[in-house]
């Protein structure tokens, strides 16, 4: 599943603790991707996610190059980013998770 800038929009989430997912940055062959993330929970964390695709599995997770703090508030970003995606591709599942618990979470929230 290519990387695809259409359905690119900054990702605001306004409560406590705020979360922003902000710019996109797609490699040239549309299957790698970072996005630019703001938590601010207890402190203040400026991190990148990285989208990984192929043919068979997308993968989410943190940059390891920017690898903030693993607060509660950084998991939910990697939960609300991969909730934002399925919106977009109704047909990917998630089949493998660490962070079960908070994808579970916010989508009964919504």
């Amino acid at each position: 599943m290519p990387i695809s800038t259409s359905a690119q929009r900054s990702i605001f989430i306004p409560l406590e603790p705020l979360i922003k997912i902000n710019d996109l940055y797609i490699d040239t062959r549309g299957t790698n991707a970072l996005l630019s993330t703001v938590v601010i929970d207890e402190s203040h964390h400026e991190f990148f996610i990285q989208i990984i695709t192929n043919k068979n599995k997308t993968t989410i997770r943190l940059f390891t190059m920017t690898d903030p703090i693993m607060t509660e508030s950084v998991k939910r970003s990697l939960a609300i980013l991969c909730l934002e995606i399925q919106k977009f591709y109704p047909e990917m599942h998630v089949i493998k998770s660490n962070l079960w618990e908070y994808l579970k979470l916010i989508s009964y929230h919504e």
